[in-house]
């Protein structure tokens, strides 16, 4: 019941801030609402509130896919005895979203980035196991050094007299503050939208529900920092910009080259989404916010639809994730493997489907600046590493035999989480072009060689035919990334970032404690709590001692003492 009332709720938002998005387009409108809260001796408490086409169009994207969420939820989760509260954490992390979007003020984006790093952490600790108890702590922790840093950005905010931050974007661009504070926004960002080095928690989220990966990995949690950064990008030095390049091309490598070793099913598509973020840095950083937020309103709908269709996959493998054991999907879920391929292919960007229009626009525009040729080749190279994955994993569902599971339970019965894809699969086909023609009225000219124009293209097919060559197996055929090992084992462990931030924290301090431990049992005690505890109560003794006795003593030493200042005066 609580799961109907919510989907309908987000459903009609969803429409309404739609239409209050066009309307806002159109008349070029942005309001500010400011709430007074409380007034003490001149000094206001004032809650804002931003209002323009693009917090409306990103809070009717973020309901609509919450919406369906919800909806697939309600199978997926069914038998669940806390369903409920399961719901009510859902809700609460959109509506911390929806507090992060619409805010012009640094406090209460704060309390938005607190609350979906909270509630997060208990959607990740959801199935109660160790893994998931890790995973948790790992995305908070990691979550809480951006925390720190935008902490730090209000504290430095408070020089300009206001935390409404949109006041001052253009005003003091180039004072040392502001550069100050756009820094810590960018570490912030990045370590929300786990760019390098922060990359490790993305994957390890995965210990959460299907439903709320779903949510978490399209348009909410990793997109908060993006978002942000789109919201700052008056403000970004030369400086700042070249880092979030380098450090955005980097992350869409790394991830792209682990989604080709990864074979849990729910990884490689949060590594893809970490690759997409790494591709929305470096838009940004190029100077283009309008075509990252663009990119960014696809990729949710995409990677929402690829998220639902691997829940449906796994719901049938009774909750096996290992791509290896599955097999043949298409001949017994039809309609799941049909909407898999379809979000597949718009991810990889091929013509026509929405991820086509953002991601041929970004490669094209990036073509056009004068950047180095290490970003170019990057660039390109992580394009079609995105191909490689996709092709791989299509590969492993679709085109394998039945591998070693049992196929009793493989069906596409589930209707109630069929409908909540088909929710979504229009949007997936036709929103790219819709979207086109809303965020940019005024189209791009973009003038190319043809073989700057063919590029793309040349790398997606690239990257297909390789994706398939390094997948294909059989009984009698060896894997080709068996033949180089390590190097498999390096490139799959996203270049050994979950060792440094997980073993290296943890066993580095202990073996360092047992090291010192020595030191620490003899010379510091010694001179430390023991000396200590013998020294005080001899000296609490003595003076119990003079305390306990008459005050005429006292006296008389008052005497002796003057007596003797007199002496030594008259000498």
């Amino acid at each position: 019941m609580i799961c109907l009332f919510f989907f309908l709720l987000f459903l009609i938002f969803s429409m309404l801030f739609f239409i209050c998005s066009i309307y806002f387009m159109i008349y070029e409108l942005v309001i500010i609402l400011e709430f007074n809260i409380l007034t003490l001796s001149s000094c206001s408490m004032v809650m804002s509130v931003l209002l323009d086409w693009m917090s409306f169009l990103f809070m009717s994207f973020v309901l609509f896919i919450s919406s369906m969420v919800i909806f697939y939820s309600m199978e997926y989760m069914h038998g669940d005895l806390n369903i409920n509260r399961f719901i009510l954490l859902v809700v609460m992390f959109v509506l911390s979203m929806m507090l992060l979007i619409i805010s012009p003020n640094l406090i209460s984006i704060l309390l938005g980035w607190d609350g979906l790093g909270l509630v997060s952490y208990c959607l990740v600790i959801y199935y109660q196991n160790v893994k998931s108890f890790n995973a948790g702590m790992l995305t908070v922790l990691t979550n809480r050094i951006g925390d720190v840093a935008l902490l730090m950005s209000i504290v430095w905010l408070m020089n300009f007299g206001s935390f409404n931050y949109v006041n001052y974007l253009d005003l003091y661009k180039n004072s040392f503050i502001m550069q100050l504070i756009s820094w810590m926004v960018v570490l912030a960002a990045f370590t929300k939208s786990a760019q390098i080095p922060f990359s490790s928690w993305l994957p390890a989220a995965m210990a959460a529900p299907t439903p709320v990966s779903s949510l978490v990995h399209s348009s909410t949690l990793v997109t908060a920092g993006v978002y942000l950064l789109i919201r700052f990008n008056f403000c970004f030095s030369e400086e700042l910009k070249y880092l979030m390049l380098f450090i955005g091309c980097f992350t869409m490598f790394m991830s792209g080259l682990g989604a080709n070793f990864e074979f849990d099913l729910k990884k490689i598509i949060a590594l893809s989404t970490l690759s997409q973020l790494g591709l929305m840095m470096s838009i940004l950083a190029i100077g283009d916010y309008k075509l990252s937020f663009f990119h960014l309103l696809t990729h949710a709908l995409f990677k929402a639809l690829l998220f639902m269709c691997a829940g449906c996959v796994i719901h049938n493998y009774s909750n096996c994730q290992d791509i290896r054991y599955m097999g043949s999907v298409s001949e017994f879920m039809p309609i799941t493997c049909s909407f898999l391929n379809i979000s597949n292919l718009s991810l990889c960007g091929l013509p026509f489907l929405s991820g086509f229009y953002s991601k041929d626009l970004i490669v094209e525009f990036m073509s056009m600046q004068n950047l180095n040729f290490l970003i170019y080749f990057v660039f390109y190279i992580s394009i079609g590493l995105t191909v490689c994955y996709s092709m791989r994993l299509s590969y492993y569902l679709m085109l394998g035999t039945y591998n070693n599971i049992v196929l009793s339970g493989l069906n596409d019965k589930g209707l109630i989480m069929l409908k909540g894809m088909s929710g979504l699969i229009l949007l997936v086909i036709f929103m790219g072009s819709l979207l086109g023609w809303l965020v940019f009225p005024i189209p791009y000219f973009i003038c190319l060689p043809f073989i700057m124009k063919m590029m793309a293209l040349i790398f997606i097919f690239l990257g297909g035919w390789i994706g398939f060559e390094v997948s294909k197996f059989s009984l009698n055929y060896n894997l080709k990334m068996k033949n180089f090992y390590f190097m498999s084992m390096f490139l799959g462990n996203m270049w050994n970032m979950p060792v440094l931030s997980t073993l290296f924290l943890n066993f580095t301090p202990l073996n360092l404690g047992q090291s010192y431990l020595n030191i620490d049992q003899s010379w510091v005690e010694f001179y430390g709590g023991k000396s200590l505890k013998k020294q005080l109560p001899l000296m609490s003794n003595f003076m119990q001692i003079i305390f306990k006795n008459h005050l005429k003593i006292y006296f008389l030493m008052m005497v002796f003492w003057l007596l003797m200042l007199m002496i030594i005066y008259y000498i």
